[in-house]
């Protein structure tokens, strides 16, 4: 059994082009591209998915890799990978600045550690709402929806050298404006009743001049902010579903030039 050379080219493409849109895409994604997870482990799995994946793609057109039709073609990769990475980075974002502005509210926003994921500081409570969206993702399958979110990508984003059009990266942009909306929608139960405690201590203040607020206050803001923390847990498993759901038809949505 003998191949061609176009023939050969199509076939390292089949697994190849996979390859580097995978590899992308899992090395910025939460949960496999964080620091704590090593390089080698994430080839590895990229390698492993690429196996699994390719022989259901179509074939792609006979284009030598190491040519600058070639390079065009990596960089689309690329790209795709990269943006499909950074929309999954967006659900867990908005866990992450609603934790900042309950850790505002109830006084614990000096109070920061080392962001695994991303490596810089981030609030206390900002790290137990991305710990507990990590756990709930995996739990309702969000790494296989991932998956499946990237295998159908090659359908209505199939290898070439076209970008996305102007209307997808608007698209994405708007979607990375819906972080702020999201984490504030998280947040607002209990940044409305941190709000309240505090308006009524001024308005304590004002009625006994000499209370020494500050002494009372932080205190009561802590525990009224862990008692809120208690009771905003349960509810953001909706918000996640609807985030991942918003992502996945986000991603469906993208298009590229001259498709």
């Amino acid at each position: 059994m003998s191949f061609s050379y176009p023939e050969f080219l199509q076939l390292l493409g089949l697994y190849f082009y996979p390859f580097v849109r995978i590899g992308a895409m899992l090395s910025i994604v939460p949960i496999f591209g964080i620091r704590a997870v090593p390089v080698r482990t994430r080839v590895i799995f990229t390698l492993f998915l690429t196996i699994v994946i390719a022989p259901t793609l179509d074939l792609p057109p006979a284009v030598d890799p190491f040519t600058w039709m070639g390079v065009l073609y990596i960089l689309q990769q690329v790209l795709i990978g990269l943006t499909m990475g950074l929309a999954f980075i967006i659900v867990f974002q908005a866990f992450v600045m609603a934790g900042q502005l309950i850790a505002m509210g109830m006084g614990l926003a000096f109070a920061s550690m080392v962001d695994p994921g991303s490596g810089s500081q981030a609030p206390i409570v900002s790290q137990y709402f991305t710990i507990i969206a990590t756990l709930l993702f995996l739990a309702l399958n969000g790494h296989l929806v991932l998956i499946q979110a990237v295998v159908d990508s090659f359908e209505y984003l199939p290898v070439g050298i076209n970008f996305l059009t102007t209307d997808s990266i608007r698209l994405l942009v708007e979607f990375g404006g819906y972080m702020f909306s999201a984490g504030v929608l998280i947040a607002l139960p209990a940044i409305t009743a941190l709000l309240l405690i505090n308006v009524s201590f001024g308005v304590v203040t004002r009625a006994a001049p000499a209370l020494n607020i500050f002494a009372v206050g932080f205190p009561v803001t802590l525990l009224s902010g862990l008692i809120m923390l208690s009771l905003t847990t349960p509810l953001m498993l909706p918000h996640l579903q609807e985030l991942v759901h918003r992502t996945v038809d986000m991603l469906t949505q993208l298009r590229l030039t001259g498709g």
